[in-house]
């Protein structure tokens, strides 16, 4: 199993980040690591333009997409 991240625009097209985020093509054995990488590198790839993510494994969609911008105080 690997777990990887596709990356999207906010209309939900696949994009390559417009600057490079280290790991970005990275496959993860578990889901929790692939959660742990997004959730530590979410700034940088939204200042490459990359809108939303969405979790693969081994090709199928687990979840997404999910949005890379902060949610609005409550």
């Amino acid at each position: 199993m690997a777990f990887t991240w596709r990356y999207e625009n906010a209309s939900g097209v696949e994009v390559e980040p417009v600057v490079p985020v280290e790991g970005e093509h990275a496959a993860y054995s578990t889901q929790g690591d692939a959660e742990t990488w997004i959730g530590e590198n979410w700034p940088e790839l939204l200042a490459a333009e990359v809108e939303q993510v969405t979790l693969l494994e081994d090709g199928a969609v687990i979840y997404g997409p999910m949005s890379l911008q902060e949610s609005p105080p409550a």
